[in-house]
């Protein structure tokens, strides 16, 4: 059972101040006493809401007030059912109570403790678990803070890598058009989604593009791997060929990606890769941010599909989206190359402030427990064929030109409207929500669903029904049935 859901208040009065012994803390009469939750904030001018169109938003806003399991509690005192976890991270369902509990005995013990020339044991012991999670023979681990990181870390890592080996001519990165891997400068380079790179002139030099997998002509309505398209891998050796084999030091995809309206990768596509990037010396990045701990029914996308990367970059469901924490999986090659020298060098000039943070470590442990103790990975891969079979149905609806999914992540595309890319998409996520009482994310004109690995069978049915009926509500003249 969860925790019964509590109150939260954003107005709040101050206790006593008397004075106390200098170096100790405030006695339970200073703590903050919070009073009645307010309905909604006085303002909501000085927050620039990310992603969003922060001006529409504030017009009528939507803002949560709790959670509970699967659900979200709007401030009008709705209760909506969460089948995007969060945004793709809250794997394990909603103030999970191991987790909860972990953070909550974390704080009374350890706040905060840095991992520059010091360190403590927490960080050291999770680290372990995600080696022991990985794919064989990636033992290692360096602690960011979110995806984004996560990304700019493998990219650092893969360049630095070898420059460790004498080979300083590979400074080349090669991502994928469509690829969303974060909001770093180096993230947003590799990354291929047009309206993200365009707002911010020149990026990092020396990066190309492979072309997007999507092919909805052979592919459309493909339940997991489509079987066409491995050939678009091969796009890889031209790339390296144009610009020299021995200048390119990495490149980055996502197993699955997600934010550009889930696309899931040709059968044998990704093993493609990994066999030119080990004829041509290149390092191979998965970006598992989404993919990684149980999206797709196993621990990682890479062991779905067979194929072991050089790197995996993780964040989201490795805190089930409790506090922020990412990390950088490698292989032992990629981390013994830097471990030579003088052994009092610093080995990788890179790092931040929270690295391993305490609070993170506690939430992932815990969180961990929770996938593979209480089973939850598995969970995820037992629901995966039903959750398929019922998506699938909307197939014929109006205005539905493909429905495509892998595990517990799937993406509904509709049909473009005259007014506009996405239009559509978000019309339908709106009727969802006001009508069916169920959160979708629209993306360009996808609905992309990711729901919590708890979810049974009526859920996935709620879902699927709010669709059903938001889709065909919706619909115009023009929406041809595929």
């Amino acid at each position: 059972m969860y925790i019964s859901r509590q109150k939260y208040n954003s107005s709040f009065k101050i206790g006593s101040t008397t004075t106390r012994e200098p170096g100790r803390f405030p006695t339970e009469n200073h703590l903050v006493a919070f009073a009645d939750t307010p309905a909604s904030p006085a303002s909501l001018d000085a927050f620039w809401m990310p992603f969003t169109p922060n001006r529409k938003f504030k017009q009528s806003p939507r803002l949560i007030v709790g959670s509970e399991g699967l659900y979200y509690d709007l401030a009008d005192g709705r209760r909506v059912l969460d089948a995007i976890a969060g945004l793709w991270c809250v794997n394990a369902g909603h103030r999970h109570p191991r987790i909860s509990a972990a953070m909550k005995a974390q704080i009374d013990v350890l706040d905060y403790a840095s991992s520059f020339q010091i360190g403590h044991p927490a960080a050291f012991v999770l680290a372990q678990r995600l080696a022991e999670m990985a794919p064989a023979g990636m033992n290692h681990v360096f602690f960011t803070n979110s995806g984004s990181e996560s990304v700019d870390t493998a990219l650092k890592i893969a360049l630095a890598y070898h420059r460790a080996r004498g080979d300083a001519g590979r400074y080349r990165l090669i991502g994928r058009e469509r690829a969303y891997h974060g909001v770093g400068f180096g993230g947003i380079s590799v990354g291929g989604i047009g309206r993200q790179r365009s707002t911010f002139g020149p990026l990092l030099n020396g990066v190309d593009h492979l072309p997007h997998t999507l092919d909805l002509a052979r592919n459309a309505f493909s339940r997991g791997e489509p079987a066409h398209g491995i050939e678009k891998a091969d796009a890889l050796e031209a790339l390296l060929a144009l610009h020299d084999p021995s200048t390119v030091a990495a490149v980055i995809v996502e197993p699955v990606a997600g934010s550009t309206g889930v696309l899931p990768p040709p059968r044998g596509y990704l093993r493609r890769l990994r066999e030119i990037c080990d004829k041509r010396g290149v390092l191979l990045i998965f970006d598992e941010v989404i993919t990684g701990f149980g999206r797709l029914g196993t621990n990682f996308a890479a062991d779905l599909f067979g194929v072991r990367p050089d790197l995996i970059t993780t964040a989201k469901g490795l805190t089930n989206g409790a506090v922020p924490m990412g990390a950088v999986l490698m292989r032992d090659e990629v981390h013994d190359a830097f471990m030579q020298g003088s052994v009092s060098g610093i080995e990788l000039s890179h790092g931040y402030t929270y690295s391993g943070h305490p609070l993170a470590c506690a939430a992932a442990m815990a969180t961990l427990d929770a996938y593979t103790q209480d089973g939850l990975i598995a969970q995820s891969a037992a629901t995966a064929p039903y959750f398929e079979e019922c998506l699938h149905t909307l197939r014929g609806l109006p205005g539905v030109i493909d429905v495509r999914n892998v595990g517990l992540l799937a993406g509904i595309e509709l049909q473009p409207w005259a007014e506009g890319a996405g239009t559509h998409a978000q019309a339908v996520a709106q009727h969802c929500v006001d009508q069916g009482g169920v959160l979708v994310r629209s993306v360009g004109d996808t609905i992309a669903l990711s729901p919590p690995f708890t979810l049974e069978r009526r859920h996935v049915d709620q879902i699927v029904d709010s669709l059903r009926a938001a889709i065909a509500q919706t619909a115009r003249p023009t929406d041809a049935a595929a």
